[in-house]
């Protein structure tokens, strides 16, 4: 693994623990340009993943979770888990 891919997952990682003790609040005033998170959808009859924003602004669609966490990581932002 690159060293740059090996420092963005390390600020991935860091950003993504600290989000998890975050008030919702404090998640929006983050940015939307940094987090971002995924939800189940319908879309035509088929079950998608819909990746949006921190602030709930959607953003696009994938056919699965592994599609979108990977279009979250390729545009240098980071995953939340939604509880």
């Amino acid at each position: 693994m690159s060293e740059d891919k090996n420092s963005f997952l390390t600020r991935a990682e860091s950003l993504s623990t600290r989000a998890r003790e975050m008030s919702g609040q404090e998640l929006l005033m983050l940015g939307v340009s940094q987090v971002a998170y995924c939800r189940t959808v319908m879309q035509d009859g088929t079950e998608m993943v819909a990746i949006h924003a921190a602030d709930g602004t959607p953003m696009a669609i994938a056919e699965d979770e592994a599609s979108a966490l990977n279009a979250i990581l390729e545009h240098e932002m980071v995953p939340a888990l939604l509880q």
